[in-house]
């Protein structure tokens, strides 16, 4: 641990409150927890560990085994509260003093249920504590404690600075939330750090990429094409303009920020403003696919876009968007004629032009081209492959053959070093960290097989597409009694007129040459056929591996589950890696192991080095084979979110995608390991948008830590800290409310007061904040598991939430409408509660969107037609949470409390089958009441008449029409339904 870290911990425990840790993005606060539970005693209670990721949870245990000293007693690894375990066995293991990891809802569910009594929780760690608001669970389990056991020590960590300065006075509010009453702001520039991190830094460096001329041009369209979207949306007047800048909206936060602020008035936007929110989001996608893949999937992303977006979209008909698509085709192919004479046809080619062509048949041998010369056009066409090849690629294949002739010299000047095939460490492993794990499998493709061998496989797929695309067009559409004009034939298609351009937008020759080119390549039409002789070519050139590429697993981790990824060389079969989610490395030393087994779940095959470049030497092609060795490597992905530099130990890291957090977790790998020799390589690409983004991750985490030392400087906290700032009142403030209310004037004296309301609420709706409102507001809430409905206000009330998304869920999969009925069965007065969120419009449609007529695709007609079929169903509509709570306080009034044990028993059935409660059940037919209801005459108000006069339907079918009258309530009714029932049935005869 460095000692920055140390002091982390000594502020914690100065404090026996706790306290909020902001640490900056990348910082191992892993280690900081493992610490808390190294001098955490199972004597003085539990140590709970809430809201903890998985790879939050393999970093706290290997954190802990790296902590802890070899002569330590058995480690105290925190293990999981699973939901299914029965209620005794989980409070034995609260009362054991044990560490758990803990879910919100299961552990709040136990704290209202007395399972774990809060005087027996020794320390309460919350991760992720940018995520907390007044109204999270979080907040409701801190409530808790502090309510029963006020010295209990809360400890937040996060390690997002940027999200706690998102809002007005976040982190008070959080610190609030959470009865804390100190914030420890830990950022890179703070003196400590910056002494330990820069003690003994690796030796960086920066390989800048010159990017090709296409990609320079399609980033420029990009940014152009972004700056105007920006400024349309600044004309709107809707938003803060100080966040709508370029730099902003290169960050996945940027399409948070704007809908945040837009969100409470998207109801009354125009259809023009709405669709620019989602066309930065669709730029921002095209920038960063730009430089992470290749020029074909580049190509093949922007045809899905013409397709699928290109009615809706403003931006694709700007003019710098068609800059956009002709530079992406460019770097692929070209289209050229049998000549050699290049062609206009990948030119954007003019209405006028097409005009020309359809309407004078007679001059279809005849054309003009750019320039105005007459061509013929019966010289076929055919397409041209440029195919270009990412820059990095290239440098990074020269890097790694860089570092193993370093190696070489190194080992040949040292003595009793001659081979290096002898090394045995991990540390020789080469670590190239990459965005994505297609990214990673990419790669070792390129080493493999060789940079234009993968360009020509995905441009083989990239054709297998087109084809497949085209028979598919050609099954569904109806076929023409008239020649189609034009033939495939060598690999050349002659250029004629076409009626139809190709719905892609691209034009009509162009479709036809890839066709050509598909049919050159002489690739099936089916794709199955493809990869199954693929899996059989490689299956029989790798066939000897199979013995050897045995997968091992970590002792005492299963591999199942886990966001790590690691697949050798003796294992490369692109189609099962792909669906097992493993990245490559090629090559292992050969009798080198890991450290720790339990460190990590990385697999440990481990091969030699000799045999590695041997394979590498027969994979890539005879033109393109190199004698220089490469060095054993590693790919990883930085979305796995896994922490394997402490498991590998790389002394050479290549970081293929700049990520500041990656970069922050190789100084704490340096610092940990001060006599490492780590050498690092950055690879951006010159003046591109990938270095503004890495600048600007930097900026923007300086800036969120300013404003939260500002904050902090500001920050007003009271003493006896016990949130009665959160919400609108407090249950102490209810209960004065109760009090003061409960005065009469009747001789001056005062009612007794009377029970506490409670509520009834399904165990499902921990996941809401809605229980935690409830009890803000003074009410008791009893978790339980419900059959029927969702809260049970009183013996007769019975409550169905629904939130905007699970109503049209409900809807579409008829869940609600059983729901809804079965609360009708048991309960007097059903509600159906339709809840927005707090932070969106309280508006359910557009009046634009809502017609005059009933539409089975419209969500008010919908609710029209379920409260016609169920009359006595109440909707209920609420704003937001806190809304809620009011009107259950209001539909509480001059109500019964519920019974807990009656509401559970509720539509669960007996040993006999019989269903407590059911009145309906127990002395009407079901079915029967619905076969009269749809009967002529009877109507909602008087068929519990007739139920009551009659005994079946047999005999209500012999009641005369005197006595239907009586029970129906008119003659007319009566006669109706009477003739009905008296009604010969039609015969064929």
């Amino acid at each position: 641990m460095l000692p920055f870290q140390e002091q982390i911990i000594s502020d914690l425990l100065d404090d026996r409150n706790g306290g909020l840790v902001v640490v900056a993005s990348g910082f191992p606060f892993s280690s900081l927890i493992a610490s808390l539970l190294l001098l955490h005693h199972p004597s003085a209670g539990s140590f709970l560990l809430l809201s903890a990721s998985e790879p939050q949870k393999s970093a706290i245990s290997a954190a802990l085994r790296r902590a802890a000293p070899v002569h330590t007693d058995p480690l105290p690894f925190p293990s999981d509260l699973p939901s299914d375990l029965p209620s005794h066995h989980r409070t034995a293991l609260y009362a054991s003093g044990a560490a758990l990891f803990v879910t919100p809802r299961i552990l709040v569910a136990d704290l209202l249920t007395s399972r774990v009594p809060p005087s027996s929780v020794a320390t309460l760690v919350v991760l992720n504590a940018h995520r907390l608001s007044d109204t999270s669970t979080e907040a409701f389990i801190a409530r808790i404690l502090h309510s029963y056991s006020p010295s209990t020590p809360i400890v937040a960590f996060t390690d997002c600075p940027h999200a706690m300065v998102s809002g007005f006075s976040k982190a008070e509010r959080i610190m609030k939330s959470l009865f804390v009453r100190r914030l420890h702001l830990w950022p890179r520039f703070h003196v400590l750090v910056s002494s330990d991190l820069e003690r003994t830094p690796p030796e960086v460096v920066d390989v800048r990429v010159p990017m090709s001329a296409a990609m320079k041009g399609i980033q420029d369209a990009i940014l152009g094409s972004m700056d105007a979207c920006l400024r349309e949306l600044r004309r709107t007047n809707k938003v803060d303009v100080e966040d709508l800048t370029v730099e902003n909206g290169l960050f996945k936060s940027f399409d948070e920020i704007v809908r945040r602020q837009l969100d409470p008035i998207w109801h009354t936007l125009g259809k023009k403003t709405k669709q620019l929110v989602s066309d930065l989001k669709t730029l921002r996608k095209l920038l960063d696919y730009l430089v992470r893949y290749d020029a074909v999937l580049y190509l093949k992303y922007l045809d899905t876009l013409r397709v699928s977006e290109g009615v809706q979209s403003m931006w694709i008909f700007a003019d710098s968007s068609y800059k956009i698509f002709e530079l992406a085709k460019r770097r692929v192919y070209q289209v050229v004629r049998a000549d050699g004479t290049k062609s206009s046809l990948d030119d954007k080619s003019t209405p006028s032009k097409k005009r020309r062509v359809n309407d004078k048949r007679k001059k279809e041998s005849e054309g003009d081209d750019a320039d105005g010369r007459k061509v013929d056009a019966n010289v076929g066409i055919m397409l041209e492959e440029v195919l270009e090849e990412a820059p990095k690629w290239k440098v990074l294949r020269e890097l790694l053959e860089e570092i193993e002739a370093e190696r070489r010299e190194e080992n040949q000047s040292e003595e009793g070093q001659t081979k290096v095939e002898d090394a045995g460490d991990l540390s020789d492993i080469v670590l190239v960290a990459c965005k994505d794990e297609h990214s990673c499998l990419q790669l070792e493709d390129c080493i493999l097989k060789g940079p234009h061998q993968v360009m020509r496989d995905e441009w083989e797929k990239y054709l297998l597409g087109k084809v497949e695309l085209h028979n598919l067009r050609k099954r569904n559409k109806k076929k023409s009694q008239e020649p189609k004009g034009f033939g495939l034939l060598d690999g050349i298609v002659t250029a004629g007129s076409s009626d139809n351009t190709d719905p892609s937008s691209i034009s009509k020759f162009e479709n036809d040459a890839l066709l050509a080119a598909a049919s050159e390549l002489r690739i099936p039409a089916n794709k199955e056929s493809v990869l199954e002789e693929n899996n059989q070519s490689d299956g029989r050139r790798k066939g000897y591996k199979k013995t050897r590429g045995k997968k091992t697993r970590s002792k005492g981790k299963p591999m199942t589950g886990n966001p790590g990824f690691n697949f050798k060389i003796d294992q490369i079969n692109t189609n099962e890696n792909i669906s097992s989610g493993n990245n490559g490395a090629l090559g292992q030393p050969a009798t080198g192991s890991m450290q720790n087994d339990q460190e990590s779940s990385l697999e440990n095959v481990c091969i030699d080095r000799s045999d590695i470049q041997t394979h590498a030497a027969e994979s890539v092609p005879a033109a393109s084979r190199q004698t220089k060795l490469l060095p054993p490597v590693q790919f990883y992905a930085l979305d796995s979110d896994q922490q394997i530099l402490n498991a590998l130990k790389p002394s050479v890291i290549i970081v293929y995608h700049p990520n500041m957090t990656f970069v922050r977790e190789i100084e704490f790998y340096q610092a940990e390991n001060p006599s490492k020799k780590l050498k690092v390589y950055f690879l951006f690409y010159e003046d591109s948008a990938e270095v503004q983004k890495f600048e600007a991750s930097i900026r923007r985490e300086n800036s969120a830590f300013e404003s939260l030392i500002r904050q902090k400087s500001l920050m007003m906290i009271p003493v006896d800290q016990n949130g009665r700032c959160i919400g609108a009142s407090t249950p102490s403030e209810t209960e004065s409310i109760i009090l003061q209310n409960s005065l009469t004037r009747k001789a001056g004296g005062r009612m007794s007061q009377g029970r506490k309301m409670q509520v009834i609420v399904d165990m499902r709706e921990f996941m809401s904040s809605l229980p935690n409102v409830l009890h803000l507001k003074g009410m008791h809430v009893i978790p339980v598991t419900l059959e029927v409905g969702d809260y049970v206000l009183s013996p007769m009330i019975c409550v169905e939430r629904k939130s905007i998304a699970d109503l049209f869920q409900s809807f579409a999969s008829g869940r609600l409408y059983h729901q809804v009925e079965t609360m009708i069965r048991y309960y007097k007065m059903p509600v159906l509660l339709i809840e927005f969120s707090q932070d969106k419009s309280f508006s359910f449609q557009s009046t634009n969107d809502i017609g005059d007529d009933v539409s089975p695709t419209n969500i008010i007609s919908k609710l029209s037609l379920l409260v016609l079929h169920f009359p006595r169903l109440r909707l209920v509509w609420s704003r937001n949470v806190h809304a809620t709570a009011e009107i259950f306080a209001s539909l509480k009034q001059n109500q019964d409390e519920p019974d807990e044990s009656k509401a559970i028993r509720v539509g669960v059935p007996s040993e006999d089958g019989v269903v407590d409660n059911d009145v309906r059940a127990e002395n009407y037919n079901t079915s029967a009441i619905e076969f009269l209801r749809r009967l002529p005459g009877v109507t909602d108000t008087n068929y519990r008449a007739l139920m009551d006069g009659c005994k079946n339907l047999a005999e209500l079918a012999l009641l005369p029409v005197e006595r239907l009258a009586e029970l129906m309530g008119g003659q007319k009714a009566a006669r109706t339904l009477k003739e009905f029932l008296d009604a010969k049935c039609p015969t064929l005869s």
